[in-house]
């Protein structure tokens, strides 16, 4: 009787035990090719077997080859990088990912070259192969080397069999594969997250672009530059950053002046999704292998346009130079600049608007203070919310012959409505200070106009005209309408309170705002401000209030800086409370 008449063997006892501990040793491998080893020592089990060969590939070329053989004490690895590599150089084709496992009785001569120089040296009078795909583009085989030929009985098993196990292998990359993009998801995620998180925390330009140049450097890529349009349509670098410290100023360099890059970065400002550059996509450039220096390691180049609010700002470019690009998909790419530029944009927008309201306040201010005789006067006024509404403090200073009258106010609230009602009260108390009103008259006045306008706002004022007595000194007269009360530095340091009571402006008609007088000697200063600068709380809740009066007294010699000097002591000590500030001082000198 022959090999091929004799009867099927049934399984080996043991086989179903290898292919249970081969699942479960499955569903944790991290690759498959840590099967091996169950692999090879189920089929070396199988009847008649004198040789097991695998071999994994995509469409360029083999990745690995492998072969048990008795006494070989395990499977032997070559990869065909390595100088000892003994197999073909011409993989069979790469399956489809959607077919099933494709097992054949190989005839003679139809072995596969990858695999035919290593099972020549095995003996082997048989050959049944078994070729499967693993995902796409990426395909496996086994190639079962046996002493004799198999019956008709034993090849629907063995088929059965090998069928089994390439299923098992399958089955384990589909979850490994499964498993590596939802680990890219998730760190894609979180990655994007972190980087919206950075990106918002600051709405100043410059800092929101260092952000973004330094958060992908190293995450996404060793290289990153920004660019935005000018004007003029060109494109500025405006922040770059290199993982390599030495390397700063050349990319600094090539974004700025190189023209392959400039050209690249127009073209692909065009494109949805930009491009990633690599091989001969390069060439002609600054990177690559045939460029110089520091670019001649970049392996890839990635471009994405910063679109925001349907513009396109600049560009967002990345540089490559290792081979893991997991997070250098375009989606994702897409995802980061589209972020980056609206941060950008923001950014822009809220530094334009700064600007704006910047301008619009400083018109509701006087543009200096006059000099008077005899006086020293210094203001400062500093914002203190950064929702970019104009503020309703305002201060301003009148001369007249024989008298100067300072005033400050508040308005209640921000915003457009505040800013009028903010022009309407130092415009009216200006005119009629310079018209010789006093002080508690041009209140009334004030407190007419705003309740003739149905002002929905409420205003708080201090009003103070200075007069040079005849005896030295000075006479001043002095009004309030619901305003934190003035304060008096005298020349020995001592600092009081000046008592102004009345009813806020623009809330009961015919308020009436009586005056009083006091008498200020040579070296005096007057000090005042609005709720912004009392109002400065710590981090454990205490009020700049309680620490003012030694603040002023800590001013010292009085000048024209003084107003700022007490303006920062506020701002450095602040936590808490966001109210603008402004602060006029008066230092009453003497006679001229």
């Amino acid at each position: 009787m022959n090999d091929r008449t004799r009867e099927a063997p049934p399984p080996p006892s043991g086989w179903w035990r290898h292919l249970h501990e081969l699942w479960f040793a499955a569903v944790r491998a991290p690759d498959v090719t840590v099967l091996a080893t169950r692999v090879y020592a189920a089929l070396s089990e199988l009847p008649g077997t004198v040789a097991v060969i695998g071999a994994r590939w995509d469409a360029g070329a083999p990745r690995y080859l492998r072969r048990w053989t008795p006494g070989s004490g395990g499977p032997v690895t070559w990869l065909p990088v390595g100088a000892d590599w003994p197999g073909g150089d011409r993989p069979p084709p790469v399956r489809a990912a959607d077919e099933r496992p494709q097992v054949v009785r190989l005839a003679p001569g139809g072995v596969p070259p990858l695999v035919e120089p290593v099972l020549r040296e095995t003996g082997a009078v048989a050959v049944v192969e078994c070729v499967f795909p693993l995902a796409t583009g990426d395909s496996a085989g086994l190639w079962l080397g046996l002493d004799h030929e198999p019956s008709a009985a034993e090849e629907p098993l063995l088929t059965e069999q090998l069928t089994q196990i390439a299923d098992v292998l399958m089955a384990s990359n589909r979850r490994i594969v499964e498993d590596e993009l939802h680990e890219r998801r998730q760190a894609r995620d979180a990655f994007l997250a972190e980087a919206s998180l950075q990106m918002d925390e600051s709405l100043e330009v410059e800092e929101t672009l260092r952000r973004v140049a330094r958060l992908a450097v190293p995450a996404v890529a060793e290289g990153c530059a920004v660019h935005l349009f000018r004007p003029d349509g060109g494109l500025e670098p405006v922040a770059t950053a290199h993982v390599a410290a030495d390397a700063q100023t050349w990319l600094g360099e090539v974004a700025q002046h190189d023209a392959w890059l400039a050209g690249r970065l127009h073209e692909f400002t065009e494109r949805p999704w930009g491009r990633v550059l690599k091989d001969d996509d390069l060439s002609g450039g600054p990177f690559g292998p045939d460029a110089t220096g520091e670019g001649k390691t970049i392996r890839a180049l990635s471009v994405s346009p910063l679109r925001a609010r349907g513009r396109v700002l600049g560009t967002l470019t990345f540089l490559y130079h290792r081979h893991d690009t997991s997070l250098a998909d375009l989606p994702t790419l897409a995802d980061l600049a589209g972020r980056a530029a609206l941060a950008i944009d923001t950014a822009t927008l809220y530094a334009q608007r700064r600007q704006h309201v910047e301008t619009l306040q400083r018109q509701l201010l006087p543009r200096s203070l006059p000099r008077a005789p005899g006086v020293v006067l210094s203001a400062a006024y500093e914002v203190g919310d950064p929702t970019l509404d104009v503020g309703g403090d305002f201060y301003d200073v009148v001369l007249a012959p024989d008298r100067i009258s300072l005033f400050i106010g508040d308005v209640c609230g921000r915003g457009a409505e505040a800013a009028a009602y903010t022009a309407l009260a130092r415009h009216t108390l200006r005119t009629l200070l310079a018209d010789g009103t006093a002080p508690g008259r041009a209140l009334a006045r004030l407190n007419g106009a705003l309740i003739d306008e149905g002002a929905s706002r409420f205003v708080t004022a201090v009003v103070i005209t200075l007069t040079r007595a005849v005896d030295g000194g000075w006479d001043a007269e002095i009004a309030g309408a619901g305003h934190p009360w003035p304060l008096v530095r005298h020349a020995d340091g001592a600092v009081e309170e000046l008592a102004t009571r009345g009813l806020l402006l623009g809330v009961v008609p015919g308020a009436v705002y009586a005056p009083h007088r006091v008498r200020l000697a040579d070296g005096a200063s007057l000090v005042l401000f609005t709720d912004g600068l009392t109002e400065a709380r710590s981090a454990d809740g205490t009020c700049f209030e309680t620490h003012l009066p030694d603040a002023v007294r800590r001013i010292g010699p009085v000048g024209e800086l003084s107003a700022r000097q007490l303006v920062t002591a506020a701002s450095d000590f602040r936590a808490r409370g966001d109210d603008d500030t402004a602060v006029l001082i008066a230092h009453l000198k003497g006679r001229p």
